[in-house]
């Protein structure tokens, strides 16, 4: 390197340093900069504080707001918010526990609601304890308008007057809970509990808000939802048997159970429940729930498969805007059990499903009574179906001994009627139609003494069909291969579903499907009917249907159908033993000489003037 280039090393050297000296920031300008930037932290530490109170709905209130703006933005929120329930916005969940022989109740500090509700003396299908509904998926809230915001007890919170505890025997307790608005002004819940009751007492007071809430306001808004919880065997039957009742003035109704479902209700309405498969929940007003402001609905939720449906209420209660008002209401939480409905009164006990009619009436006068003596003798529910079905079936023995005596009839006949339809073309068939009628007038033989007994037994076959699957006594009760006589048994399990069949075998629909075709078979060749005959193949097929059907109903109704088909078999044996049909032929031959005998009966004077209107001549005698 040469002496030049040396020369112009130093020269740049020193022209960086002195630059670098010149611009280094004296002690004043950096304390100026180090202020400057804790204003820039302040600012966005506001911004950010803004920003959180903006989501206050969405955020609790302790995550959303910083603590060093609590005591401005929390309480302007709060103001504006919640107005004079601002103070009873704020606080922390506690819980209590209130409870008798019967019912555990968890209640909450937030909303002063029960967040769930554990029946004592049930299980679910897995042995797990059972509750009605819990804290996550269930609502209970009075909503209404004040001072320009609406406000929901769901959001406030409760302090207890008096501690909870535990209730027994015929002693009765009282909870309360109290919000409190300041002022004179508050909402008091009053629970009230009986030993060994499912009916707790709740009473609602609001006491100093009628300057407060809206004079617009004509009702508050009781919204009340749950989702039914997965308690039993099947899925598939608990969403066939879980929907809404209610009872007014025109009696007690209810939702599709079979399909979602919404109605306002139309008239003042005294209770509304929300019914599972074997148990519900049911409020009760004695005020009545106001018309056309209350609405419920039924539905699948797709968003919670596991569950079994969400049901839910918006129920109006009329407020008058004076200075207390007072609620008396109740809660039914409990198993759907006939008797225990029925003895908290308020008509609950249709909500168990025992059919409309005639039908529900054979079921509440003949069938209960009987299965509950039964029952009262502690033995195997399965002994006590078949004891049940045996006395049954001893009651319609005379209508059953009648219907066989008309089909004997009708089988000595055979001989005389295959001449007729020899007799007859097939272009002639109103006159061989009324030549079988004057043959059954002149024997005696009436062509349908076998079906009016049938349709007489008729009613006690459907009022069954709605008993076993909603008798709550067969639930989890065991007999021979099958584990809950309430639900269906299974012996096997399918790897496929098939359609209208299903996913498992049941042995008792099976053996009640066999007994029921040897049964038609049984039934066909004692029938003389051609028209019997032409209908054979229609009679083979229903049992075949039925085996679809019942496969996924409750055990307890296939072994019932199975041991009525086992029991006829032994009446028609003795029956056979009690007929001879060579008297029976001698007995028609006698009537036949009868002067009466061809005296026209008024069932065939009316086919015979019904003939006539089609243009039908009737053969001259």
């Amino acid at each position: 390197m040469d002496k030049n280039s040396i020369i112009g090393l130093l020269l740049i050297a020193a022209i960086l340093i002195g630059y670098s000296v010149w611009n280094t920031p004296s002690q004043e300008e950096i304390e100026a900069a180090r202020i400057k930037q804790d204003s820039i932290a302040t600012v966005q530490a506001e911004k950010k504080a803004i920003q959180n109170s903006e989501i206050f709905d969405e955020a609790p209130l302790a995550d959303a707001i910083p603590d060093s703006l609590e005591n401005t933005l929390l309480n302007e929120k709060l103001r504006t918010q919640f107005g004079v329930f601002a103070n009873a916005a704020v606080g922390e969940a506690e819980y209590w526990i209130y409870e008798n022989e019967l019912l555990r109740l968890k209640i909450s500090s937030k909303g002063g609601r029960i967040v769930s509700a554990e029946l004592k003396n049930y299980k679910t299908y897995d042995s797990l304890p059972l509750y009605l509904f819990e804290e996550k998926t269930s609502a209970f809230a009075f909503n209404f308008k004040a001072d320009n915001t609406q406000i929901s007890t769901g959001d406030l919170f409760f302090t207890p007057i008096n501690e909870p505890k535990m209730v027994t025997g015929e002693d009765s307790s009282s909870f309360t809970l109290r919000m409190d608005a300041g002022q004179g002004r508050y909402i008091d819940y009053v629970y009230g509990l009986k030993g060994n009751s499912y009916l707790l007492n709740f009473d609602v007071i609001v006491h100093g808000l009628n300057d407060v809430i809206s004079q617009e306001t004509k009702h508050l808004d009781l919204n009340w939802s749950l989702l039914a919880p997965d308690q039993e065997k099947s899925m598939e039957n608990q969403r066939m048997n879980t929907t809404i009742y209610f009872k007014n003035d025109d009696g007690v109704d209810y939702l599709s159970e079979t399909s979602d479902d919404k109605a306002v209700l139309e008239k003042p309405t005294t209770w509304v429940g929300l019914k599972q498969q074997f148990f519900s929940t049911v409020i009760i007003n004695e005020q009545n729930f106001e018309q056309n402001t209350s609405v419920i609905e039924s539905a699948v939720d797709p968003n919670e498969p596991e569950y079994v449906k969400r049901l839910s209420a918006s129920l109006g209660v009329k407020y008058n805007h004076t200075k207390t008002e007072k609620y008396d209401m109740a809660l039914y939480l409990g198993p759907n059990h006939y008797q225990t409905l029925k003895r908290n009164g308020f008509e609950l006990q249709h909500i168990v499903p025992l059919g409309w009619g005639i039908f529900g009436w054979v079921n509440q006068f003949l069938v209960i009574p009987v299965f509950n003596m039964l029952a009262g003798f502690d033995m195997s529910f399965g002994i006590v179906i078949l004891i049940l079905t045996l006395i049954i079936k001893l009651v319609l023995f005379p209508l059953t001994y009648k219907a066989y005596l008309s089909t004997a009839k009708m089988k000595v006949l055979k001989p005389e009627i295959d001449e007729l339809n020899k007799k007859f073309s097939k272009d002639e068939a109103m006159k061989k139609q009324q030549a079988v009628m004057a043959l059954y007038k002149k024997a005696g033989v009436s062509p349908f003494g076998g079906c009016i007994p049938m349709l007489l037994q008729f009613p006690i076959l459907i009022a069954l069909f709605r008993f076993f699957p909603a008798s709550i006594e067969l639930r989890q009760q065991s007999f021979l291969w099958a584990e809950d006589l309430s639900t269906f048994d299974s012996i096997a399990s399918l790897p496929f579903n098939i359609p209208f069949y299903g996913d498992h075998v049941s042995l008792f629909t099976i053996l009640m499907t066999i007994s029921t075709i040897l049964y038609t078979r049984m039934n066909s060749q004692l029938s003389a009917s051609p028209e019997m005959a032409q209908m054979k193949w229609m009679m083979y097929l229903m049992p075949i249907i039925f085996l679809g059907v019942f496969n996924n109903y409750a055990a307890g109704l296939s072994y019932y159908y199975f041991l009525a088909n086992i029991i006829t078999f032994g009446q028609q044996f003795a029956m056979q033993r009690m007929v001879d049909d060579k008297a029976l032929l001698a007995k028609i031959e006698v009537h036949k000489q009868r002067p009466d005998s061809d005296k026209k009966s008024s069932f065939q004077q009316r086919l015979e003037d019904a003939a006539k209107k089609r243009g039908y001549k009737m053969p001259k005698k």
